[in-house]
């Protein structure tokens, strides 16, 4: 996965479409015919600005410097009515998870999910007729043509929400991108202090018979996440996109049940929706009790029915990714 500086999950671009090519007024000027008819062409098709989703892009890094996206004008119509050319298409390729904004509105346009998926964001300008579709019984020589049609603009926002299955959900230093580089080949940077994770991991855990899953390590939410505190807003969106949360909290924590309520509270706060979502709880760092401490820990928790887990010796992952599996192929 991309360093820090490289996950870039926000842009603003300003976009064009091409203008419609005008119509031509055009008589036919052969040898033996002085007077010929109307054969003035359409002009082409102003280009579209398209949307396009691409499975093999992970963030929105290409289009860090891109600040304007402009189509090509459509080109007039020529005598012989012949069209004037179309004008080229500017395709913005952007990852899975993409949701395209107005940036005036904030409202939502558009959502890219699926590799190859297409949308145009503004239609070109429609070719204006040439002066022979003007033509008739009663007017034989029209000596007008259409203009072409106006193209469309305007600034829009480029937003990335993480596409996962899972997503890991706890406080800084859960021990969340242990879990990820254990489970999966992604490599996160792991340090035991708060908000080494800076930006969402994604890893691509392998399963059973060859089947897989992703989970992303989303940064640590802390209290006034909902409020924009510490991370904040930034990164809470890319949880709305996982089908399962897989809420982490360390058998160190001085009050586990507190804990995981704060955690409710703050994904209420945000999107009440996500509350929704399958969880599952694993308390995690039990390498670092004794047995006596585990066994009690097991009594204590007993109602949040958790998975206990070590990232380290590897206690009870088998079991945990039996149940994420589970849950994500459960109706």
């Amino acid at each position: 996965m991309a360093g820090e500086g490289n996950f870039i999950d926000f842009i603003k671009i300003y976009c064009q479409s091409g203008k419609g090519g005008a119509g031509s007024v055009h008589f036919r000027r052969e040898k033996y015919i002085p007077k010929g008819g109307p054969d003035g062409g359409d002009g082409g098709r102003g280009g579209h600005v398209i949307v396009k989703g691409n499975k093999n892009l992970w963030t929105l890094l290409h289009l860090r410097y891109t600040k304007v996206v402009k189509a090509e004008d459509g080109q007039a119509g020529v005598g012989k009515l012949m069209t004037g050319s179309q004008g080229k298409d500017a395709i913005i390729e952007v990852p899975l998870g993409t949701v395209i904004k107005n940036a005036d509105t904030g409202q939502i346009i558009y959502e890219i999910n699926e590799d190859a998926q297409e949308f145009i964001l503004l239609h070109g300008g429609r070719g204006g007729k040439g002066n022979n579709f003007f033509k008739s019984s009663t007017r034989q020589a029209p000596k007008f043509a259409q203009p072409g049609e106006d193209n469309e603009a305007g600034i829009f926002i480029f937003e990335l929400k993480l596409l996962a299955d899972v997503g890991l959900v706890g406080f800084p230093n859960a021990g969340k991108s242990t879990l990820l580089s254990v489970m999966s080949a992604a490599k996160p940077q792991i340090a035991d202090y708060p908000f080494t994770t800076l930006v969402p991991q994604l890893g691509v855990v392998s399963y059973r018979d060859f089947r897989s899953f992703t989970i992303a390590d989303i940064p640590g939410i802390i209290e006034g996440a909902s409020e924009g505190k510490g991370l904040g807003l930034r990164f809470l969106r890319h949880i709305e996109r996982n089908s399962v949360l897989l809420f982490m909290i360390p058998i160190t924590s001085p009050d586990p049940h507190r804990e995981y309520q704060t955690l409710l509270n703050e994904l209420e706060k945000y999107n009440p929706v996500l509350l929704l979502k399958k969880r599952i709880i694993a308390i995690t760092k039990v390498d670092t009790v004794d047995e006596n401490e585990l066994l009690n820990a097991k009594q204590k928790f007993v109602d949040l029915s958790p998975i206990f887990i070590s990232s380290i010796t590897g206690y009870g992952i088998q079991e945990l990714k039996d149940k994420l599996w589970a849950t994500l192929n459960s109706e």
